[in-house]
C-alpha cells in the first residue's frame, strides 16, 4: 500500500526534475505544469459559470444595490454565494483546488529556498511569504463556504484577509525575486517572473480603481459605479489566478512522482 512521505527536495531546494513521494516502485508520475493548469482551471471555470448563471437567471436580485441605482454586473460575493447552483459549483471547485494549492505552497517554499540568499533577513521573509500564501488559501476557503447571507461578519473577515494576503504575497514574491534572478534555471523561470511582475502591477491597479468606484458608489449612489466596481473586482480575481498560473513555467520541467512506501522492520529477540 502506498504511503506519502516528505522528500528532502522540499526542504533542501528543488535540485532535480523529479519530486518524489515514497521510495519504492513508481505508482503515479504527474507533470507539475499539469497540476498548475488544473488547479487554476477549477476556480476559473467555476467563476465564469457562476457569473453567467447569475446574469442569466438571477439578474435582478444579483445586481440589486442598497440604494436602488442601475447596475449591470453582480459582485463576486453575490455571484458565488447567494444562489443555487452557483454556490455549490463554486464551493466544489474551491474545495478541489485547495489541496494542490497547499502542495504548491510547499513547492514554492523549496523554490525560494534555492533562489534566495542564505542570510537571516531573506530566510525570515521567505518563511513569512509561505505563511501568507497558506493563509490566503485558507481565507479563500472561508469566504467560499460561509456566504455573506449566512454570516456576514465571518464572510467579510475572510474576504478582507484573502485580499490582504493575496496582495502581500504577490508583491513580496516579486520583491524577493527582484535581485535574485541570476539564480533562475532556464528561460521558463525568467518567463514566470516576468508574468508575475506584470500581473502584480495589473492587480494592484485594479484593486485601487475598484476601491475608488466602491467609494463613489457608497458616497454618491451614482448609476453604473457598482458595475464598474464589479468589473474591476473580476480583474482582481483573474490577475490573481494568472499569478498562480505562473507555476506552470516555474515547474515546467518538474514532475511529482508517487511511489510505494516500504518501511524496513528489524526483528528483536
Amino acid at each position: 500500500m502506498a504511503s506519502l512521505e516528505k522528500t528532502s527536495l522540499l526542504s533542501d531546494g528543488l535540485k532535480s526534475s523529479s519530486i518524489t513521494i515514497g521510495s519504492g516502485p513508481t505508482i503515479v508520475m504527474i507533470p507539475i505544469r499539469r497540476i498548475a493548469v488544473v488547479t487554476v482551471s477549477l476556480p476559473l471555470g467555476a467563476f465564469v459559470i457562476c457569473v453567467y448563471l447569475s446574469l442569466r437567471y438571477n439578474f435582478d436580485v444579483s445586481t440589486a444595490t442598497h440604494c436602488g441605482v442601475v447596475n449591470y454586473l453582480p459582485s463576486i460575493s453575490s455571484a458565488i454565494g447567494e444562489f443555487v447552483p452557483q454556490r455549490y459549483i463554486w464551493r466544489t471547485a474551491v474545495a478541489l483546488h485547495a489541496a494542490p494549492r497547499f502542495l504548491s505552497a510547499a513547492f514554492y517554499k523549496a523554490f525560494m529556498n534555492r533562489v534566495l540568499p542564505k542570510v537571516p533577513a531573506y530566510q525570515v521573509l521567505r518563511k513569512f511569504n509561505t505563511f501568507v500564501n497558506l493563509v490566503e488559501v485558507a481565507a479563500l476557503l472561508g469566504l467560499s463556504f460561509v456566504s455573506s447571507k449566512e454570516n456576514y461578519e465571518v464572510h467579510k473577515g475572510c474576504f478582507i484577509l484573502f485580499m490582504v494576503c493575496s496582495e502581500v504575497y504577490m508583491v513580496l514574491t516579486c520583491l524577493l525575486l527582484k535581485d535574485n534572478t541570476r539564480q533562475f534555471v532556464g528561460l521558463m523561470e525568467h518567463r514566470a517572473y516576468s508574468i508575475k511582475k506584470q500581473l502584480t502591477v495589473a492587480n494592484l491597479f485594479c484593486f485601487m480603481v475598484a476601491l475608488y468606484f466602491y467609494y463613489r458608489h457608497n458616497a454618491y449612489c451614482e448609476p453604473g459605479m457598482y458595475t464598474a466596481f464589479a468589473f474591476m473586482e473580476y480583474f482582481i480575481v483573474l490577475t490573481n489566478m494568472g499569478f498562480h498560473m505562473a507555476a506552470y513555467y516555474d515547474f515546467y520541467h518538474y514532475q511529482l512522482t508517487v511511489t510505494e512506501f516500504k518501511p524496513s522492520f528489524s526483528n528483536s529477540t
